[in-house]
């Protein structure tokens, strides 16, 4: 039980244990309840109760009644039997439950004294059939006190059935609780550590593009030759060493990568498609302004993933179009390459399916995390099938659902 509650609240370890002690209690209460009608019977009927003074009563009454017919005895004799007979009858107290005893029928103590004492053959012949019908009520009243016994413990023993019945019955639901107590933990540990391992994965897959961007500037760095070439090529490494620091946070994993907590600001979404034109990429944005509330860095990735997968399948170029729509901007992603299969078109964007011509390389996590992004900003990504071959990726932003209004976090360079 130690084991099964450590790490437990202190409100949930006490009601487990009152869980657990709740079959101990209510068999102590049921057993109370169940021994108390067989202790009143006991105490109010007497333990081991027997008519024999009621047998004795009406046999010295009897040999009396004969000895005065017959006359066999004599007058000293006579007199004793008597006195013996009398003094039963007049004491009461040596006659156990005498007031049940009559309540079984007519029979009455006091007339058997009352007859004794006028001592007349009549009143003898009273007196003993008085004695004998006390005792076929004592018989009676013994017959009713043993139903009653039988009565009271059949009920014990029903009682008792059940009760270990209905317990019985707590324990196993109580056991199974903790059975499925144990699997629910179980179960929602294994789901932290999945999640855990899906934001690693995440972050070493998002990790690897400024990565290569920063060695590859720092290479280059070394051959530049004009002021001009060299500052161009800092400007790539501190852009570089921001976007690590950025999505290396481990505090925040969950927030960059499966929850996705939006660091909102007003964008000119120009800003964030121009540093990625180059020879094979065309940008093409409107002449004004574009404003528009997102998450720079995060935008920025879904465009990283989005013209890197571009640029895997096509020796041709890449064209990037930002363009306004009903409900939002949109940013198309258009390459010439092969194209997928329409039943790829929804399948690429489920974690770890890299598609039928994917790399050897990929770990099929950069459409999800796309889509993710995109979900978060309140819209969504599309693929679909371009006229003369290959993909239309389209970006369609909307209002941002799951935002933090802190600043963001200090770049590692300014």
């Amino acid at each position: 039980m130690r084991r099964y509650l450590r790490g437990t609240p202190p409100l949930v370890a006490l009601r487990e244990v009152l869980l657990a002690a709740l079959p101990a209690v209510l068999t102590i209460v049921l057993l109370l309840q169940a021994t108390r009608p067989a202790y009143q019977a006991l105490i109010s009927g007497g333990t081991g109760w027997t008519p024999h003074a009621y047998q004795g009563l009406a046999q010295d009454v009897l040999e009396y009644q004969i000895g005065r017919l017959h006359g066999n005895l004599s007058a000293q004799q006579q007199k004793f039997r008597r006195d013996i007979a009398l003094s039963s009858a007049i004491n009461p107290g040596q006659f156990n439950e005498l007031a049940q005893v009559e309540r079984q029928g007519a029979a009455r103590l006091s007339r058997i004294a009352r007859y004794l004492e006028q001592d007349t053959l009549d009143s003898l012949e009273l007196a003993s059939k008085e004695a004998v019908a006390l005792n076929s009520q004592a018989a009676q009243y013994s017959t009713v006190l043993h139903r009653r016994y039988v009565g009271t413990l059949q009920f014990l023993q029903r009682l008792l059935i059940g009760t270990a019945a209905v317990t019985g019955l707590l324990s196993m639901l109580l056991t199974a609780r903790a059975l499925i107590m144990w699997r629910a933990e179980r179960h929602r540990h294994a789901q932290r550590e999945a999640r855990q391992r899906e934001a690693l994965q995440l972050a070493s897959h998002e990790l690897r593009r400024p990565l290569q961007s920063l060695l590859l500037a720092s290479d280059l760095l070394r051959h530049a030759d004009t002021p001009d070439r060299q500052q161009h090529l800092l400007s790539l490494i501190e852009e570089s060493a921001t976007q690590l620091a950025n999505r290396a946070d481990l505090t925040r994993l969950n927030d960059l990568y499966l929850d996705v907590t939006l660091h909102v600001e007003s964008t000119d979404l120009r800003t964030v498609l121009w540093p990625f034109a180059s020879p094979r990429v065309s940008v093409s944005v409107p002449l004004e302004p574009v404003p528009w509330m997102v998450d720079r860095n995060r935008l920025r990735q879904i465009l990283e993933n989005l013209i890197e997968n571009a640029l895997k399948y096509t020796d041709g170029p890449v064209e990037v179009t930002l363009c306004g729509a009903e409900g939002g901007p949109q940013i198309r992603i258009r390459d010439h390459g092969p194209g997928l299969g329409v039943e790829w078109l929804e399948t690429v964007f489920l974690p770890y399916e890299r598609g039928p011509r994917g790399p050897r390389d990929g770990q099929g996590l950069g459409l999800p995390l796309v889509r993710r992004y995109a979900g978060a900003h309140g819209g969504d990504v599309t693929l679909a099938l371009a006229e003369g071959g290959g993909l239309i990726a389209t970006v369609r932003l909307g209002e941002p659902s799951a935002v933090l209004t802190e600043p963001r976090p200090t770049t590692l360079l300014r």
